[in-house]
Protein backbone atom coordinates (compact mmCIF):
# COMPACT_ATOMS: atom_id res chain seq x y z
CA UNK A 1 0.00 0.00 0.00
CA UNK A 2 1.26 3.49 -0.88
CA UNK A 3 1.78 5.59 2.23
CA UNK A 4 0.15 9.04 2.17
CA UNK A 5 2.01 11.16 4.67
CA UNK A 6 1.65 14.90 4.15
CA UNK A 7 -1.04 17.16 5.57
CA UNK A 8 -2.97 17.71 2.34
CA UNK A 9 -6.34 15.99 1.93
CA UNK A 10 -5.93 12.33 0.95
CA UNK A 11 -7.97 12.74 -2.24
CA UNK A 12 -5.64 15.56 -3.35
CA UNK A 13 -2.55 13.43 -2.71
CA UNK A 14 -3.93 10.49 -4.72
CA UNK A 15 -5.12 12.87 -7.45
CA UNK A 16 -1.56 14.26 -7.78
CA UNK A 17 -0.04 10.76 -7.87
CA UNK A 18 -2.41 9.61 -10.65
CA UNK A 19 -1.84 12.87 -12.59
CA UNK A 20 1.91 12.30 -12.40
CA UNK A 21 1.51 8.70 -13.60
CA UNK A 22 -0.46 10.00 -16.59
CA UNK A 23 2.06 12.75 -17.37
CA UNK A 24 5.02 10.37 -17.04
CA UNK A 25 3.43 7.82 -19.38
CA UNK A 26 2.96 5.15 -16.72
CA UNK A 27 -0.69 5.34 -17.78
CA UNK A 28 -0.53 5.94 -21.52
CA UNK A 29 -3.34 7.51 -23.56
CA UNK A 30 -6.15 5.02 -24.07
CA UNK A 31 -5.18 2.81 -21.15
CA UNK A 32 -7.49 2.09 -18.26
CA UNK A 33 -6.56 3.62 -14.92
CA UNK A 34 -7.21 1.93 -11.59
CA UNK A 35 -10.83 1.71 -10.48
CA UNK A 36 -12.14 3.25 -7.26
CA UNK A 37 -11.80 -0.17 -5.63
CA UNK A 38 -8.21 -0.49 -6.84
CA UNK A 39 -7.46 3.00 -5.49
CA UNK A 40 -8.85 1.84 -2.14
CA UNK A 41 -6.58 -1.21 -2.21
CA UNK A 42 -3.46 0.72 -3.28
CA UNK A 43 -3.85 3.85 -1.15
CA UNK A 44 -6.17 2.76 1.67
CA UNK A 45 -8.72 5.46 0.83
CA UNK A 46 -12.49 5.24 1.17
CA UNK A 47 -14.69 4.64 -1.87
CA UNK A 48 -16.10 8.17 -1.64
CA UNK A 49 -12.55 9.54 -1.64
CA UNK A 50 -11.73 7.47 -4.73
CA UNK A 51 -14.83 8.82 -6.45
CA UNK A 52 -13.68 12.37 -5.66
CA UNK A 53 -10.29 11.58 -7.23
CA UNK A 54 -12.03 10.31 -10.39
CA UNK A 55 -14.25 13.41 -10.59
CA UNK A 56 -11.18 15.64 -10.29
CA UNK A 57 -9.30 13.72 -13.01
CA UNK A 58 -12.32 14.03 -15.32
CA UNK A 59 -12.60 17.76 -14.52
CA UNK A 60 -8.90 18.12 -15.40
CA UNK A 61 -9.63 16.54 -18.78
CA UNK A 62 -7.17 13.72 -18.11
CA UNK A 63 -9.58 10.78 -18.12
CA UNK A 64 -13.00 9.83 -19.40
CA UNK A 65 -15.27 7.14 -18.01
CA UNK A 66 -17.17 4.53 -20.00
CA UNK A 67 -19.98 3.13 -17.83
CA UNK A 68 -19.38 -0.53 -17.16
CA UNK A 69 -15.91 -0.38 -18.75
CA UNK A 70 -13.79 1.87 -16.53
CA UNK A 71 -11.91 5.14 -16.76
CA UNK A 72 -9.34 5.73 -19.49
CA UNK A 73 -6.56 8.25 -20.14
CA UNK A 74 -7.45 10.76 -22.85
CA UNK A 75 -5.07 11.74 -25.63
CA UNK A 76 -3.13 14.76 -24.41
CA UNK A 77 -3.06 17.85 -26.67
CA UNK A 78 0.72 17.71 -27.10
CA UNK A 79 0.66 14.01 -28.03
CA UNK A 80 0.58 13.32 -31.76
CA UNK A 81 -1.44 10.31 -32.93
CA UNK A 82 0.17 8.07 -35.53
CA UNK A 83 -0.92 8.87 -39.07
CA UNK A 84 -0.54 7.18 -42.43
CA UNK A 85 0.49 10.42 -44.17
Amino acid sequence: MVELADNRPRWRQVHEIIKERIRSGTYAPGTRIPSVIQLHEEFGIATATGQKVMRALRADGLVYTEPGMGSFVVMQPDAKPDSDQ
